[in-house]
């Protein structure tokens, strides 16, 4: 199974992007074949739902809930946010002298509206 806890998906209903939901447990259920999915969907009020899927539905094949077409899209991690390695101070066995942490520095503070 691809799909595991802590994943973002994407739930499509009828082909359409409808919600993104994190993948909070995966268990197997009673049933032989068959995974119950604990989702949390992302998205104000968040709220869980547990739905009963075989393996195949869970890493994004289509299937039916109510006689409505649903699909889920395991979405790749985001990738970390890395200087590039040839930028001074940066990369690997490079050291950045103390006090200089080489990254940019935004003020908060200029942008804070004055009473």
């Amino acid at each position: 199974m691809e799909t595991q806890p802590g994943d973002i998906v994407l739930v499509y209903h009828k082909k359409d992007p409808a919600a993104y939901a994190r993948v909070e447990e995966i268990l197997a259920d009673m049933k032989p074949g068959w995974w119950q999915i604990r989702l949390l969907f992302l998205h104000p009020p968040a709220q869980e739902a547990t739905w009963i899927l075989r393996e195949e539905y869970i890493d994004g094949g289509e299937f039916t809930m109510g006689g409505e077409l649903m699909r889920l899209e395991r979405l790749a991690p985001p990738r970390p946010n890395r200087p590039p390695a040839d930028e001074p101070g940066q990369g690997p066995g490079k050291t950045v002298p103390e006090g200089e942490g080489g990254g940019k520095v935004v003020s908060l503070s200029r942008r804070r509206p004055v009473r």
